[in-house]
């Protein structure tokens, strides 16, 4: 058997691998029929299939979490990439049969990204807020450091939550130096915070999906919680201005209230989280998305992007010499 990954198919390419299930949706056909709608993931990054005709048999054996072997044919399907599957089956003893080898993970280490965050917090010079973003960082620590930032549309592998939030902070560090009217504290404090409720809202780096609380309450509503419950245990006043800005600005980094923020930014620098924030999501979208597309090709729509789709210019090697 082959040990390529699902991206190293070519299109129209008969494969036969193992990969997780990161998901299986159980649905009913036009003809009354059940099918499970799987995405599959390996280290190579993630994609979609339908499973005709499942049994209860099927869909009692094929759940989040669980390692299949899988052949098939990679396919595109309206424009995404897809897998007709030809058989599959659970791994039996003695074949791949750990998760976290199927998962993604971010292009910085531990290690290396703690040693970043540590240096931001000097920076902080604020007492409440470096005392809240401390005490907050230390509590979510393990879970901060490898969960995903989201379920599916972008860092959505292991180490994504920190890795988003360190790309946003270097972004926060360049906006902070280039306009000296910002409030760098607020802004490092409010980065590093806005998407730590996501350590509750999801429930993990594997087969990813949303807890009960984050299906119900939702990662901004719980960090604010978090933070008021933090302010609570280091006796630190919430009618305090410098309360009242660093939960606007947890609370209103989605920009809009049909984006889930109770509130719309009122502070410059909760607009620039919100932009910060806006444009590291779209290039992680769509580096993931042009890193499995041919060059000189248009890439599958993506969701998270207004469904756009978007071109990958032909590498220099392979544009034709200029006379």
């Amino acid at each position: 058997m082959s040990h390529k990954k699902i991206y190293e198919y070519a299109v129209d390419e008969n494969m036969e691998l193992f990969v997780l299930i990161k998901s299986a949706d159980v649905r009913v056909a036009k003809n009354g029929n059940q099918f499970i709608a799987f995405n599959f993931s390996d280290s190579s990054g993630e994609i979609s299939a339908k499973f005709w005709d499942a049994s209860p048999a099927d869909t009692a054996a094929y759940q989040p979490g669980k390692i299949v072997l899988l052949k098939g044919k990679r396919e595109i399907y309206q424009g995404n990439p897809q897998i007709k599957i030809y058989r599959m089956r659970l791994v039996k003893e003695g074949e791949p049969n750990d998760p976290s080898l199927f998962v993604q993970k971010a292009p910085v280490s531990k290690n290396a990204m703690e040693a970043e965050f540590n240096q931001a917090i000097f920076e902080i010079t604020n007492p409440n807020w470096n005392r809240i973003v401390r005490f907050l960082l230390k509590k979510h620590q393990e879970d901060f450091f490898s969960y995903p930032a989201a379920k599916k549309n972008h860092h959505a592998f292991a180490g994504g939550l920190a890795f988003h939030t360190l790309s946003m902070l270097r972004l926060a560090h360049a906006v902070a130096h280039e306009y000296q009217e910002i409030n760098a504290p607020l802004l490092y404090a409010a980065t590093i915070l806005h998407d730590l409720g996501k350590t509750i809202e999801l429930s993990g780096p594997v087969a990813t999906q949303y807890t009960l609380a984050g299906n119900l309450v939702g990662h901004i509503v719980l960090i604010d919680e978090e933070v008021v419950k933090a302010a609570g245990q280091l006796k630190i006043s919430l009618e305090s201005e410098d309360m009242l800005l660093l939960r606007h600005m947890l609370l209103a980094h989605h920009g809009l209230l049909e984006y889930g923020s109770p509130v719309r930014p009122h502070l410059l620098e909760a607009e620039v989280l919100h932009q910060i924030d806006q444009l590291d999501a779209s290039i992680q979208m769509l580096k993931g998305t042009l890193s499995h597309t041919q060059p000189g090709t248009f890439s599958e729509r993506i969701f998270g992007m207004d469904g756009r789709n978007f071109y990958k210019p032909l590498a220099e090697t392979e544009q034709p010499e200029q006379e």
